[in-house]
This record gives C-alpha cells, sequence and structure tokens, in this order.
C-alpha cells in the first residue's frame, strides 16, 4: 500500500509539473505600460511604451536619478487590432499588456467617430487590457508624449500619465478619467465626459540651468450623447470641480474682482443639485458647502468677510463654467442627466413638450457656504 500511495503521488506531481512546460520568464517579455492611438491617412497608428521588468516592478537596486531608457514601438493597420498586433513583427520578446496603465488618444483620433467606435469595440475585446487605465487626449507628437521622463529621473510611471492621484491631491483641478468611468458615462443618456488632455510645457522647471519639460493637463474634450462636443480649457472648466465628488483641495484667491490680499485653500466640497419646475420649464438649484484654511493673509480682515468674499469667488467660478457650457451647447455639469435619472417622469413630461433646453437661466440659483476652520500659525478676527 505505501509503494502504490508513493506511485501515485510521484504520477500526480508529473502532471503538475506539465503546466509550468510552456510558461515564460519575466525577464523574457516586453510590458507595455502606457499605448496610445492616432488615426491618419485612412489608418490606425498604434504606439506602445515598453519598459524591462526592473522598471515595472519595484526594487531595492533601484539607483534613484539614474536615467532609465524607455522604448516606444510604432504599428500600423487597418483595424485597431492590427495596428497593435503589427508590433510583433520587430518586438522580439513578447508583448504583455497587463501592465498598461494609461491610454493616449490623438486630437485627430478623437474628432473621427468611425475611429473611436472601432477602438472602443478592440479594447473592450481584448482580455489583458484592464478596465482601470487612465484615458488622455493629446495634441503633441505620440512618441515625444510616451518617452516623456519624470522629475528626478525617477521611473517613467511616476509621472500623470501613469500615477497622477498623488498631484490630484494637492491641486484638485481636473479629476484623473479612468477606462471604466468612459465606458459607464459614454453609455449614460445626457452624461457629460471628460477626457483630460496632457500638454508638455518647459517654463516651470530647470534641472542644472537646463529647462525640463514636464507634463500638464491643460483642459479637456468633452463627450456628450456620444458626440464629440469640443475642447476646453482650464479657464472653461474653472467651476467644474466644485461640483465634482473626487476634489480634494484647491487653493483660491480674494477678494474676488481686486488685487488678492488672502489665498485660502478650500477642501472636500460638498454639494446638492435642485430641480424643480418654474413656469412649465426646468430649473436647478446647487448648493454647496466646504472648509476653508488660510494659507495667507496680508491684510487685516474678519472671517466673516473673507467667507463671504471666498463663497462669492466659488459662485463666480461655477456660473462662468456653466455660462461656457451653454455657448456651446454643452452641459458640462450633467444637470439634464441628473434630472433624467433622479426625475425620469419630470424629465420625460418636459422632453415630450419640447420644453427641455439648457439656457442661461435654466440654472436659477447657487448657494455656497464656507467655513474657514484653520487660520495657520497666526489668529484672525472673527467680527
Amino acid at each position: 500500500m505505501i509503494r502504490l500511495a508513493k506511485l501515485c503521488l510521484g504520477v500526480t506531481l508529473l502532471f503538475a509539473l506539465t503546466g509550468c512546460w510552456g510558461s515564460k520568464t519575466i525577464q523574457s517579455m516586453d510590458y507595455a505600460t502606457a499605448i496610445g492611438l492616432d488615426y491618419k491617412d485612412g489608418l490606425f497608428h498604434s504606439y506602445v511604451q515598453v519598459l524591462s521588468f526592473s522598471q515595472v516592478a519595484k526594487t531595492e537596486t533601484l539607483e534613484i536619478g539614474k536615467s532609465i531608457p524607455i522604448w516606444v514601438g510604432k504599428g500600423k493597420g487597418k483595424t485597431v487590432a492590427e495596428a497593435f498586433s503589427s508590433l510583433y513583427r520587430t518586438s522580439q520578446l513578447r508583448i504583455f499588456w497587463g501592465h498598461v496603465r494609461a491610454i493616449v488618444f490623438t486630437d485627430n483620433f478623437i474628432k473621427n467617430k468611425h475611429a473611436q467606435l472601432q477602438a472602443y469595440d478592440a479594447l473592450n475585446r481584448y482580455r489583458e487590457i484592464r478596465y482601470n487605465i487612465l484615458v488622455y487626449v493629446t495634441k503633441e507628437a505620440m512618441p515625444k508624449v510616451l518617452t516623456q521622463r519624470a522629475i528626478l529621473n525617477l521611473s517613467p510611471l511616476e509621472t500623470i500619465l501613469d500615477s497622477p492621484e498623488e498631484s490630484y491631491k494637492q491641486q484638485s483641478e481636473l479629476p484623473p478619467q479612468y477606462r471604466f468611468r468612459v465606458i459607464s458615462e459614454v453609455n449614460e443618456p445626457l452624461r457629460a465626459t471628460l477626457l483630460p488632455t496632457l500638454a508638455i510645457t518647459e517654463e516651470s522647471w530647470i534641472e542644472d540651468e537646463k529647462k525640463k519639460p514636464m507634463f500638464l493637463n491643460n483642459g479637456a474634450y468633452i463627450v456628450q450623447n456620444k458626440e464629440l462636443k469640443g475642447w476646453f480649457s482650464l479657464d472653461d472648466l474653472i467651476g467644474y470641480k466644485w461640483l465634482e465628488e473626487r476634489t480634494k483641495r484647491f487653493l483660491i484667491n480674494v477678494p474676488p474682482n481686486e488685487p488678492p490680499h488672502t489665498a485660502i485653500i478650500l477642501t472636500n466640497p460638498r454639494y446638492r443639485i435642485k430641480p424643480f419646475v418654474a413656469n412649465n420649464a426646468v430649473r436647478f438649484n446647487i448648493d454647496v458647502y466646504m472648509k476653508g484654511n488660510i494659507e495667507e493673509m496680508t491684510h487685516d480682515t474678519t472671517i466673516d468677510k473673507l467667507e463671504a468674499q471666498a463663497a462669492a469667488v466659488v459662485r463666480g467660478q461655477i456660473l462662468h463654467t456653466y455660462k461656457t457650457g451653454v455657448r456651446k451647447q454643452t452641459d458640462i455639469y450633467g444637470l439634464l442627466a441628473l434630472l433624467h435619472r433622479n426625475e425620469p417622469d419630470m424629465y420625460h413630461k418636459l422632453n415630450r413638450e419640447g420644453k427641455i433646453a439648457l439656457k442661461e437661466d435654466t440654472l436659477n440659483k447657487i448657494t455656497v457656504k464656507i467655513k474657514i476652520i484653520h487660520t495657520g500659525k497666526y489668529k484672525a478676527r472673527t467680527r
């Protein structure tokens, strides 16, 4: 019985080992970390950023400050799948797509609805590419974007292309956009989907008296009802952050229409949008509340006055972005989408009567309340 048991165990282990014979070692694969798509002359142009395993994984031997090589492959084809498959001819090693962290579209690509639909199908159909990757659009040359260096020569994965969250926590201007959100939002009627645009600037950082290019989010394309509404600058979207649940903190200057004397950090806005019907047309009221910290104050004034001035700044920014959307017939805040979702009977009744329209007076009232809870190491008068 003992000999029979040993024989059975040996046969079992033999069959278990056969599952590893066709496996690849981690050093013998190319790891795609970002991909790009362009469309021109009737062809899809694919780009892939490849890093070695030592750059993808966190290791104790990684030398801080040492320049890390970045490889970029380029392919093309009549379909998205063919464009990426063409890279296999010259890649030398197997390309693994499971570590892709970002996808970048050119502005030419995003303006072509046929290209968008094909990419949507191909990327969602391929099993290795995950749903939690970041999505961007760029007007820059794709090779320049995919070879952009990180500050201090850290891993290329430490830029806002691949890791925007920490930067966003300090300066919550435009939220990072993820693929799973895009898939959800583009299929929801009336919902506005923001696709942040990546630019490269040499105006902010210098290394040893030499200008260093760095990534910059300078605006966003907006897609609504599966139609591209156009590009909106950061100034156009200045009020968007106050009606965004992911906003962490942002600095404003007060007073709004005079030379500023105080800088205030506002954190974690909470808001409520309330639709109602007046004169047989839909209207919206917006209530916003948040806390603030004084970062700088060069003029003696009271806390009550600062809170009122800060509220005026936020109110003006929200209204500015709304009016920008009205001029471009884009519901940036998704007011009508909220009405459709939360008050479907009201929406369908007004829609049948042809009374659903985005006008300047559709936004009825904006109420902003700000509570300053910290004044730094200096005290300030409450009244």
